[in-house]
């Protein structure tokens, strides 16, 4: 007889096979890219990850025949209830075996412990805030991901579909190739937006000055993405650790911000694309990994142009377009970055969508977002 079960996860000991759980089960899958061990660890330490300043926690994983077979995280951001006055519980680092029961048993425990605590619907996958990885992939399972994106088996939507959830957004990755990127338009439309706005300036982010740097573009990001579904202001600490985790990886080509007359009005983080490297490191920085991590950086092929805000009042007016061209343009000129991915781009923005369509992008990868009442 199959005995098959969920267990709460309480001790060192099942947190670590939480985490653990990944490594083993997409061993041999072409385009998973194994994260970093020590990272999966820190993003669901509530002492360490200042997202659990205001957020609760419960992990659980589901066995069967003695063998882990599923895992999922039931999550309480309080402060996104708080900004959009609601009573909604998150998601997080579901991972099943192609078995509706199993996906079932993970999503009922997870629902019953948001339930107990007030919640009346959950949204995701966000694993543990909407910040980090979030999002199901649904299409695109014949390429490696990004740096932070996800990776999963093509059967999840259905599983996650059939455990009683409907597709709340689509997220969207788009690629610009020194192939397709459309240069020519591009420049003409540098040209117009100058003429426009003859006082803008766009600078490399300063690594020097990182701390100012941070405060900056969080006071854009909270100001530019405040209508955006999803959205939640950033507290000083979230964007101060995050600065931290990236600053070893941000290279400056990619990474800047724009200002008129001196003050700073939009930025663009791109991130050159390290799981390249992470490919073939099963997940350990040590002993060799980070090595391999500082060597390979520079022969990283790939970016990924993660964040960008325009404040309200300047948007509409190419900046975003301008910034896009800056970094294609860093990359033209660097042996080596031939691609980048603009991710992710929400389905209810067509603003965005135009602009990766303008300068030669074209639609690589969907995510999903999902939500159920309870």
């Amino acid at each position: 007889m199959n005995s098959s079960g969920v267990t709460f996860v309480s001790t060192k000991e099942e947190k670590k096979r939480f985490t653990n759980f990944i490594y083993p089960f997409y061993e041999g899958e072409e385009h998973w890219v194994p994260p970093l061990r020590m990272d999966q660890k820190k993003l669901i330490d509530t002492n360490k990850n200042p997202f659990f300043n205001n957020a609760e926690i419960a992990l659980f994983l589901a066995e069967k025949d003695g063998k882990d077979v599923g895992r999922i995280a039931a999550i309480i951001d309080h402060r996104f209830n708080e900004f959009h006055g609601t009573k909604t519980g998150h998601f997080g680092f579901f991972e099943s075996i192609n078995d509706q029961h199993t996906t079932n048993l993970l999503f009922r425990v997870a629902e019953d412990w948001l339930r107990d605590k007030g919640m009346n619907k959950v949204v995701g996958p966000a694993s543990p805030s909407m910040m980090d990885t979030i999002g199901v992939l649904i299409d695109g399972f014949d390429k490696d991901p990004y740096i932070m994106m996800p990776y999963n088996f093509s059967y999840y939507d259905e599983l996650i579909k059939n455990a009683g959830f409907q597709k709340e957004m689509d997220m969207y990755a788009y690629i610009v190739d020194t192939e397709t990127v459309a240069v020519d338009r591009m420049s003409r439309a540098m040209e117009i937006v100058k003429k426009r706005l003859p006082d803008i300036e766009i600078r490399p982010v300063n690594l020097k000055k990182m701390d100012s740097e941070i405060k900056i573009v969080r006071e854009i990001f909270n100001k530019a993405w405040k209508d955006n579904w999803g959205f939640i202001p950033l507290t000083e600490e979230e964007f101060q650790a995050a600065g931290k985790d990236l600053k070893m990886i941000v290279d400056t080509d990619y990474a800047h911000i724009a200002e008129i007359k001196g003050e700073p009005v939009a930025f663009s983080i791109g991130l050159p694309n390290i799981n390249e490297i992470l490919k073939d490191m099963n997940g350990k920085l040590f002993p060799f990994g980070f090595i391999k991590l500082l060597w390979g950086k520079s022969r990283v092929q790939g970016l990924r142009t993660a964040l960008m805000g325009v404040l309200p009042e300047w948007q509409g007016k190419g900046i975003d377009a301008l910034l896009h061209q800056r970094s294609i343009q860093n990359g033209l000129k660097t042996e080596g970055k031939t691609i980048s991915e603009l991710s992710w781009i929400l389905e209810s923005n067509p603003e965005m969508i135009r602009v990766a369509e303008r300068i030669g992008g074209t639609l690589d990868k969907t995510y999903r977002m999902y939500a159920k009442e309870l």
